[in-house]
């Protein structure tokens, strides 16, 4: 494994750790998510590149599309949560609750 594969890879890593393990508040838990999808971004960009076609080339674009529309709907998310809780702790939601 390369160190470039490797440093993109413990970022992934690092970024689903703190989504397991950091579980307090929810822009906590969007930031995870938005480090995981830079790191595969980057990483799917620099394949494409190693590979040397065309085929692939318009995949990290989608990726990068579906990421900024992850993003849009979890801050989406985090201002009604925080609308109607006055919180954005994980704690205080209900999935029982309406």
């Amino acid at each position: 494994m390369t160190p470039v594969h490797f440093t993109f890879s413990a970022a992934f890593l690092l970024g689903l750790a703190g989504l397991a393990f950091h579980r307090t508040h929810l822009l906590s838990a969007l930031l995870c998510l938005e480090g995981m999808m830079l790191s595969l971004f980057i990483a799917l960009s620099l394949w494409t590149l190693e590979l040397n076609t065309t085929s692939f080339s318009a995949s990290p674009m989608l990726l990068l599309a579906f990421s900024a529309c992850e993003a849009s709907a979890g801050l989406a998310l985090l201002v009604a949560t925080a609308r109607t809780h006055g919180t954005d702790h994980l704690q205080s939601l209900n999935l029982l609750q309406c």
